[in-house]
C-alpha cells in the first residue's frame, strides 16, 4: 500500500482527507449530540430515582437478552455441527435458508410468529405470545441462524486432515467433538454470545409488539414510552444512561472477542467426515437439523401465505411505500458518502485502520432510543428551526447502517488501494479524477453492495419512525404495527408480505453483488 512510515501518501487517493475528516466529524457530531444532552440532563436535573419500576426494566432487559443469547447458542452449536457433518438432498436451500431470518424486518417476523402461535393463530396459542415466551421466541428465530452461520464457518476451516488424522488415531466422535470441533468452535462462541447479547439489550420492535406489558419491557421500549407518552426526559435520561453503559461495555468486550465472519461457506468447503458414523450420531444430528427448523419455518410460513391470501393495495399502503422507499435510498446515500472516504483512508493508513471500525460501532454502542433522547433535548431545548421528522429518521437510519456498509466496501477499498496506488500515482491519476477513472469502475459492485445493505437496514427498522413518525408520517413498519394495534391482521399481513418482496429484492442484488465481487 502506498503508506511511508504510517504517513499516508494522499497522490493517488481518489478523496481527500479532508473528506475522511468530514465524513468522521458528521458521526462524532451526530453521537455527541444524542449522548451529550442524556449525559448532562443524568448529571444535573433531577434524575429518575431508583424505584422499582427501573429496577424492573434493567432486570428484564438484561434476563431477556442473556436468555436469548444463550438458547441461540444452544441450538445453534448442535445444529451447526449436524450441518457440517452430514450429506443429504437439499442441504444447500437449507444453508441458504439461515440467511433470510436475518434480513426480515423483525416487524415481519413478529407478525408471522402472532399468526402461527397467537391465540387465534393456526397453533390456537398454544403459548403465549405476549411477554417473555414469544420475545424469546422472536430473539431465537433471529439469532439462532446468525450464530449457525458463524459456527458453521468456524467448522469449515478446520482442514480435511485433522479429521483424517483424528481417524487414523481411532478418534470416537466424542474425541472428535473434544479434541478437534470444540477448540475451533470456543474461538468464536464467546463472540457470538456477546453480539446475540447485545442484539438482544438493545431490541426495541420485537419488546415493543411483544412485550405484553410493564413486566415485559426493556430499557429501548422504556425510553420510547417516556419520551413518546409521559413526556419526561429526565427519566428518559437516566434510563438512555443505563443502556449507553451497558451496550457501550458490551461493544468494548466484543471488540477484544471476534465472532469470525457471517458470510456463508460454500459446500465444497467443507471437510471430508470420518465420524458420526453410528446409528446414535444420526439421530442425533437428525434431531438437532429437525429442531432448528421447527423453530425457523412456522414463522415464514405464517408470512407468506396469509401474505398471498389478503394482499391489497389499500389508500394507506401507497404512501407508507413511498415513504420507505425514499427514506431508504437517502439513508443508504447518506451511509455511503460518510463509509466510502473513511475507508479510503483507513486503506492508506494504520492509524486510521484501527480507529475507524470502532467509528462505525458508535451506532451500536449508542443505541437508537439514547440518541433520539438526546435529538430530542436539542431540538425541543437549542433549535429555532423546526427540522423535519424525515430528516432526523434518515439520519438515525444511516448511523445504524454504518457497519454493515463498511463492513461490505472496505475490504474491497483496501485491495483497490493495493492494487492501483502505484499505478496511478505514475499516470498522475488523483483526486477526483482518479475516483471517476479508476475507483467508479473497480469499486461499482462494492458500493452497490454498500448502499443496499444500508437500504435493507433502513427499510425494515422501526424504531426510528416511532420516535419521531407522526399519523401522516409513517413507512411500512410503522403501519404493520398500527394495522396490528387496531386488530386488521388481514391488512398487516399483505403489507409484510409485501415489504418482504421489496427487502428480499434488495437482498437477491446483494448477493449477486457479492459473489460477483468474490469471483473478482
Amino acid at each position: 500500500m502506498a503508506e511511508c512510515d504510517g504517513e499516508l501518501n494522499l497522490s493517488p487517493f481518489a478523496i481527500s482527507r479532508a473528506s475522511a475528516l468530514l465524513a468522521l466529524g458528521v458521526v462524532l457530531a451526530a453521537v455527541t449530540a444524542g449522548f451529550g444532552p442524556v449525559l448532562a440532563m443524568a448529571l444535573y436535573q433531577s434524575p429518575a430515582r431508583a424505584d422499582p419500576y427501573l429496577f424492573q426494566v434493567v432486570r428484564f432487559t438484561l434476563l431477556q437478552a442473556s436468555l436469548s443469547a444463550a438458547l441461540s447458542v444452544a441450538f445453534a452449536i448442535p445444529f451447526a455441527r449436524g450441518l457440517a457433518r452430514r450429506r443429504f438432498a437439499g442441504k444447500d436451500v437449507l444453508v441458504n435458508l439461515l440467511g433470510l431470518p436475518l434480513s426480515l424486518p423483525a416487524i415481519v417476523v413478529v407478525l408471522g410468529i402472532v399468526q402461527i402461535y397467537g391465540r387465534q393463530g393456526w397453533f390456537g396459542g398454544v403459548i403465549e405470545v405476549y411477554g417473555l415466551t414469544g420475545i424469546l421466541l422472536a430473539h431465537v428465530f433471529f439469532n439462532l441462524p446468525l450464530a449457525a452461520r458463524i459456527l458453521l464457518g468456524q467448522l469449515a476451516a478446520i482442514p480435511s486432515e485433522s479429521f483424517r488424522l483424528g481417524a487414523q488415531l481411532g478418534f470416537r466422535d466424542r474425541d472428535v467433538w473434544t479434541r478437534i470441533e470444540w477448540p475451533q468452535l470456543a474461538r468464536a462462541l464467546p463472540g457470538v454470545a456477546i453480539l446475540i447479547f447485545l442484539l438482544c439489550t438493545a431490541s426495541f420492535t420485537v419488546v415493543l409488539t411483544l412485550g405484553g406489558g410493564p413486566r415485559a419491557t426493556t430499557l429501548e421500549v422504556a425510553i420510547y414510552q417516556a419520551l413518546r407518552f409521559d413526556f419526561d426526559p429526565p427519566r428518559a435520561a437516566s434510563l438512555a444512561l443505563i443502556q449507553l453503559a451497558i451496550c457501550g461495555s458490551l461493544v468494548l468486550l466484543s471488540y477484544g472477542f471476534s465472532p469470525g465472519a457471517v458470510g456463508m461457506p460454500s459446500l465444497g468447503r467443507f471437510a471430508s467426515r470420518y465420524d458420526g458414523t453410528s446409528i446414535a450420531a444420526r439421530m442425533a444430528d437428525g434431531f438437532a437439523i429437525a429442531m432448528a427448523l421447527l423453530l425457523l419455518l412456522p414463522p415464514l410460513l405464517g408470512i407468506t401465505l396469509p401474505g398471498l391470501a389478503n394482499l391489497s393495495i389499500g389508500s394507506d399502503l401507497l404512501p407508507a411505500a413511498g415513504t420507505s422507499l425514499a427514506i431508504g435510498l437517502a439513508s443508504a446515500l447518506l451511509a455511503v458518502l460518510i463509509v466510502w472516504p473513511l475507508a479510503q483512508l483507513a486503506a492508506r493508513s494504520h492509524w486510521w485502520r484501527r480507529l475507524t471500525p470502532l467509528a462505525m460501532l458508535l451506532g451500536l454502542m449508542v443505541p437508537p432510543a439514547v440518541l433520539a433522547t438526546g435529538w430530542f433535548i436539542v431540538l425541543a431545548r437549542f433549535s429555532t428551526v423546526s427540522v423535519p421528522a424525515a430528516v432526523l429518521v434518515v439520519g438515525m437510519n444511516a448511523l445504524m447502517a454504518l457497519p454493515f456498509s463498511y463492513t461490505a466496501l472496505a475490504p474491497a477499498v483496501a485491495v483497490a488501494a493495493q492494487r492501483y496506488d502505484r499505478l496511478c500515482s505514475s499516470l498522475g491519476l488523483a483526486g477526483y479524477r482518479r475516483m471517476i477513472v479508476v475507483d467508479l469502475a473497480v469499486l461499482r459492485q462494492p458500493l452497490g453492495l454498500a448502499f443496499l445493505m444500508a437500504a435493507i437496514v433502513s427499510l425494515g427498522d422501526l424504531t426510528a419512525i416511532m420516535l419521531f413518525g407522526s399519523q401522516d408520517f409513517a413507512t411500512l413498519p410503522s403501519l404493520i404495527y398500527r394495522q396490528m394495534g387496531t386488530y386488521r391482521m388481514a391488512s398487516a399481513s399483505g403489507t409484510a408480505l409485501i415489504l418482504t418482496l421489496f427487502t428480499f429484492v434488495l437482498i437477491s442484488l446483494a448477493n449477486r453483488w457479492s459473489v460477483a465481487d468474490d469471483k473478482a
